[in-house]
């Protein structure tokens, strides 16, 4: 690969908080190495209709913490024909781009591997909340996103309880139950709805609520992985079998804002630091990944062909925190 002097950096997909930490690496990681920046607005998209910004080290300034992305983010269905990638490589050649770093999830990455077939090196940087990238332990945005469900829920709770009801909260994760898991057990759920886990309404639903009620809980909290299915639904499905009126609330796109924590802030920052001196040293074609603490450069195709599975020792985990282990099986 030849000497790296201009990329470019652009976010896709779903935004997540954590994103404009990446993006503030990239460029003063790039600067580092007298490597130019420009920020591809509007993800591949951007690319496309040649939407860019020149960024130098005052144009990442103060945005650390902020949530969302400063390059904006939206999703292409021409990027998916061939004609729209050749508008990008094109793109990629009039503005003397040597090379991309895509932040985004799968979606994003098939895009770059795309990309890389035309001639153009890049390298991705995973960041959404749903944590279903199957290359990588973990990716930005997830632990805010969590925190902030956790938040929510936890105020809902307050309010619940004062008036013993039952709570069906819908969480976001697309197909994937890593959030709806994550927070379920952070929370205390009574049950955790995921769709890596066929639904036996009876004993995932029913049945939890009626344990949970015979050891002298008169509050439930169910919460389901969007992935599942309608919580309205299963709200109807809880009244028409045992009776109690379900309060429904779906916390839709609130999980996605806000400031990013630490967690997310430093992962994001190694994450683009690596990715740019990937490039520096002439590696391309490539997702920055977490594995046991560390940061790997994996192959894109090898990444896009790996899948993540539930770890579902943490779904009997939270079994058995319900009720203490009394669970009926």
């Amino acid at each position: 690969m030849k000497k790296i002097k201009r990329i470019g950096v652009l976010t896709s997909g779903g935004d997540a908080p954590g994103m404009n930490a990446a993006v503030r690496a990239v460029v003063r990681t790039a600067l580092a190495n007298d490597i130019e920046c420009i920020g591809i607005r509007r993800g591949w998209q951007g690319l496309i209709n040649s939407d860019f910004v020149p960024m130098n080290r005052d144009s990442v300034g103060h945005i650390l913490s902020r949530g969302g992305t400063i390059l904006y983010t939206a999703r292409s269905e021409e990027f998916m024909t061939q004609k729209g990638r050749k508008k990008a490589v094109a793109t990629c050649k009039m503005l003397g781009l040597d090379a991309i770093v895509a932040i985004g999830g799968d979606g994003t990455f098939c895009g770059a591997l795309e990309l890389s077939r035309l001639g153009v090196p890049v390298v991705g940087v995973p960041a959404t909340i749903d944590n279903d990238v199957g290359c990588t332990n973990y990716t930005i945005g997830f632990d805010t996103a969590c925190n902030t469900a956790i938040e929510c829920i936890d105020r809902l709770r307050d309010t619940m309880q004062s008036h013993e009801r039952c709570s069906v909260v819908e969480v976001m994760g697309r197909n994937a139950g890593f959030l709806a898991l994550y927070v379920g057990i952070a929370v205390g759920a009574t049950a955790v709805l995921v769709p890596e886990k066929e639904l036996d309404f009876e004993k995932d639903v029913v049945q939890r609520i009626q344990d949970a009620r015979l050891a002298g809980n008169t509050h439930f909290m169910i919460v389901v992985a969007e992935g599942v299915g309608s919580a309205v639904e299963i709200g109807k499905r809880i009244e028409e079998s045992i009776g109690i009126s379900p309060r429904v609330t779906v916390l839709g796109h609130i999980q996605r804002g806000g400031s990013p924590n630490a967690r997310d802030r430093e992962t994001a920052t190694r994450m683009g630091y690596c990715a740019v001196n990937a490039l520096a040293e002439g590696r391309a074609n490539c997702i920055i990944a977490t594995q046991e603490g560390g940061i790997v450069e994996i192959p894109i195709e090898d990444a896009l062909a790996r899948k993540k599975h539930l770890q579902m020792d943490r779904y009997r985990i939270m079994e058995v925190m319900q009720l203490g282990g009394a669970v009926r099986h």
